[in-house]
């Protein structure tokens, strides 16, 4: 009879522990995140998450506040600072992100709203004080916006390497616009 006890207590151990491997392959759906602590440690969030000073995790789908640095690798959804934040995406972003600073090295899709918006790929709008892109942007709207290739661009100083439609602004600088700088408008010349 003990070994048959034996065998049961084990069935048991090895069940549990695939129904715990099956639970951590779900999104959870709230996660605290401080410093190098994740609570749940779990890479895929689908709900609401809170970074603390500093917070990194995988996949975001919902709300990702931050108090500080918020870091994911891709977010569906919001992103929004408590009180002050920052939000670094490394991938790809579809939805909205606020913060004093955006950092989005991937592509964006939807709207960065920041004081200084440091993006790539944004198929969307970029609203801040300074815009910085690299890759391609929809619109730009600052004080300042210097990107690769833009198509339009709405500043006080505007800069792109490559216009595909407008800028207007007290100084306007494109390598393909009609002058290469031109003050209340520019317009691709090619």
């Amino acid at each position: 009879m003990k070994v048959f006890d034996i065998r049961v207590q084990a069935a048991a151990i090895v069940l549990s522990l695939f129904s715990m491997i099956g639970q951590a392959a779900e999104p959870a759906p709230a996660q605290f995140s401080f410093l190098d602590f994740n609570a749940p440690d779990n890479t895929d969030v689908k709900g609401v998450r809170l970074a603390a000073l500093y917070g990194k995790t995988g996949n975001v789908t919902g709300i990702d506040f931050s108090i500080g640095l918020s870091e994911v690798d891709n977010l569906k959804g919001i992103s929004f600072p408590v009180v002050f934040g920052a939000n670094r995406i490394n991938n790809s972003m579809t939805g909205l992100g606020m913060g004093i600073v955006n950092l989005h090295k991937g592509s964006d899709k939807g709207v960065n709203l920041g004081l200084i918006n440091l993006t790539n790929d944004v198929e969307g709008v970029n609203i801040g004080f300074l815009n910085v892109s690299t890759g391609d942007t929809l619109a730009d709207v600052s004080a300042v916006n210097i990107s690769d290739t833009s198509t339009f661009q709405l500043a006080f100083f505007n800069k792109t390497e490559k216009l595909k439609g407008l800028q207007i602004g007290f100084l306007n600088c494109a390598s393909n616009g009609f002058l290469p700088c031109f003050p209340i408008f520019n317009f691709a010349s090619d």
